[in-house]
């Protein structure tokens, strides 16, 4: 029995990164998942507004824009969207807040279509996950609590910067690195 548009569960991908879209995509659909795409946080409003998505995988950062109104959105629309946020510029207290606004999961890049499969339809924690044995180093450090004073300016660059007593192109320069693994 062929399979028809109306029997695949339907996935919202929205990342600012084109050729990213494009394989996953493609990757997606052949794991018998209709996809909608955007690149931007209007887009992704648009689609989800159209057709309501079971699923969505949300980059965190999208241009200049936060992912984190998308999961906001999402979540308002319908409390029951599997939410997976996806980014390169992971940190603790984005994936906190990602969580509280009703992500299920929080990915960091690269990760491939299996990963992201595997997190939409895993619905509880895992107690058996290792905990470090070495502590943050300075500079991961630096990077969470830049991200901290970030979210509790609601990503506002300019009051963060007030805040930490630091020039705006300075923490946008910090902010733009990718962060340091430990």
């Amino acid at each position: 029995m062929m399979s028809t548009e109306m029997d695949k569960p339907r996935i919202l991908l929205v990342d600012d990164d084109i050729t990213f879209c494009n394989v996953l995509k493609s990757a997606l659909e052949k794991r018998h998942y209709e996809v909608l795409v955007a690149t931007n946080v209007a887009d992704g409003i648009f689609l989800a507004e159209r057709d309501l998505p079971e699923y969505a995988v949300i980059d965190l950062r999208i241009g200049y824009e936060s992912g984190l109104e998308l999961v906001k959105k999402l979540i308002s629309l319908d409390d029951n969207t599997q939410i997976v946020m996806l980014t390169g510029f992971a940190s603790i207290a984005t994936a906190v807040e990602a969580i509280k606004l009703g992500a299920t999961h929080y990915l960091t890049k690269p990760a491939n279509a299996d990963e992201i499969v595997n997190a939409l339809n895993k619905n509880e924690g895992d107690s058996s996950v290792s905990i470090s044995e070495n502590p943050l180093s300075i500079k991961r450090l630096e990077w969470e609590h830049l991200q901290k004073v970030l979210m509790q300016h609601d990503g506002n660059i300019s009051a963060a910067a007030r805040a930490l007593n630091m020039h705006r192109r300075t923490l946008q320069r910090k902010l733009d690195k990718k962060p340091v693994r430990e």
